[in-house]
């Protein structure tokens, strides 16, 4: 707001409100309140509903279901075991989609899949970092960052997901999966194995085998009546919002007929609006913070002069699409939070894109990808800091290993995207 302020007093052109109040000082505040209605109708909402429904799946031990039957292919590798850790890799993207809590996520892989590794021969260092790497694409229609870029550039989120996220998705985890291999194996040569007869498991599966289910049901749905199965004779139209609400009561449902006690499953069901209270705060207030901070840059003339300063030096908007996506993987990187690097600078690719006559996808996609990469090599990442406690080794050790990575990683994605596809 202090760079409206300052925009103000300069003459610099302020943004349109709906509904002036007729003082421009009042007006800063109009702003805030029309910035807060349209973020918590919208992608708020969702981002809130998706919060509530992670936590609630987490809590009835659907997410530990999952996870643990996802897993049981890694019994293949019992010989080969730096095999056996880059095959986490894949299976754990497939259920980041799933469970779009990087830090839950990687808990979750910590109490299942790492005393397997350990076991196996790999070390702490290397079981830990393909755990951390499974969260390095927040991608599908979960994520936050999915729901804000599909938000900003008003397109659904099934065909930004299928089209744009998944493919490179595919290739990114491939060079990752070679990396980690090398990375590890030549880093383990000189680790003595302490851990490897580890057994301990972390957590209890109480929750019967269909429960796995129940998270990737939003998914699921949201595929089949996103109009991909168009030859169907019934035309359904579904949001992430309610694809989440009916997984969310058929979770209840299934609560109802495992447990058979309606106070209990009501009493547990206050999960649900306690993650949608916990999301608000850390993410909903985040996304809102951002759009006024977004709106101060533009009112200060940033994105004309961003491009003016872009063309003289001969940046079109590949040039400006490479800085913006360099800029969101190192404040990742130094913030440890790739939401808040990406909400800090999606909401200016519009303004962007219509200068240079370019989608706003070919810009926010490759930004999608690098802010929560650059999480992953982040020693204040929360993610690192929790596995690498579990693990007792430190966050910093976990970053040599995906340094590398990670940085071939974000090289194949500028590469890729803006050689190949921009």
């Amino acid at each position: 707001m202090l760079m409206m302020v300052v925009a103000g007093l300069l003459n610099y052109h302020q943004p349109t409100l709906a509904t002036p109040t007729g003082f421009v000082g009042f007006d800063l505040f109009a702003l805030l309140k029309e910035s807060f209605a349209g973020t918590n109708a919208k992608v708020g909402l969702m981002i809130m509903v998706i919060g509530g429904f992670v936590a609630y799946i987490d809590k009835i031990g659907a997410s530990e279901v999952l996870v643990r039957i996802a897993l049981k292919p890694l019994g293949l590798f019992k010989n080969k075991p730096h095999i056996a850790a880059i095959a986490v890799i894949p299976i754990g993207q497939l259920l980041f989609v799933c469970v779009p809590s990087a830090a839950g996520l990687g808990l979750l892989l910590m109490a299942s899949v790492y005393p397997i590794l350990t076991s196996l021969g790999v070390s702490r260092v290397a079981a830990v970092s393909v755990i951390t790497a499974c969260t390095g694409f927040g991608i599908g229609p979960a994520s936050a960052i999915t729901a804000s870029a599909t938000s900003i550039a008003k397109i659904p989120v099934v065909p930004y997901f299928i089209e744009f996220q998944i493919p490179l998705a595919i290739l990114l985890n491939s060079v990752l999966m070679v990396s980690y291999f090398f990375v590890n194996k030549y880093y383990d040569k000189n680790i003595e194995n302490a851990v490897k007869d580890e057994k301990e498991d972390f957590s209890r599966m109480t929750a019967p085998s269909i429960y796995a289910l129940i998270p990737v049901l939003p998914l699921f749905l949201l595929i089949s009546y996103s109009g991909i199965f168009s030859f169907l004779p019934i035309h359904i139209k579904l949001d992430t919002t309610t694809a989440m609400l009916i997984s969310l009561f058929i979770a209840v449902t299934f609560e109802l007929i495992r447990t058979r006690d309606i106070r209990a499953v009501l009493d547990s069901f206050k999960i649900f609006w306690g993650g949608m209270g916990n999301i608000f705060k850390s993410v909903v207030t985040l996304i809102i913070a951002a759009d006024i901070f977004a709106k101060g840059l533009i009112s200060l003339g940033f994105i004309d002069s961003l491009i003016t300063i872009s063309q003289n030096i001969g940046f079109g908007a590949m040039g400006i699409a490479i800085t913006m996506t360099i800029m969101i993987f190192l404040a990742s990187m130094l913030m440890g939070s790739g939401n808040a690097a990406y909400f800090a600078f999606g909401p200016l690719i519009p303004n962007i894109a219509i200068k240079f006559g370019v989608s706003n996808t070919s810009i926010l996609l490759p930004m999608n990808f690098a802010a929560s990469m650059g999480r992953t090599v982040s020693p204040v990442a929360g993610v690192l800091i929790a596995t690498a406690e579990i693990a007792q080794v430190t966050p910093l050790d976990i970053v040599k290993r995906n340094f590398i990575p990670f940085s071939l990683a974000f090289i194949t994605l500028l590469i890729y995207h803006f050689g190949l596809c921009f």
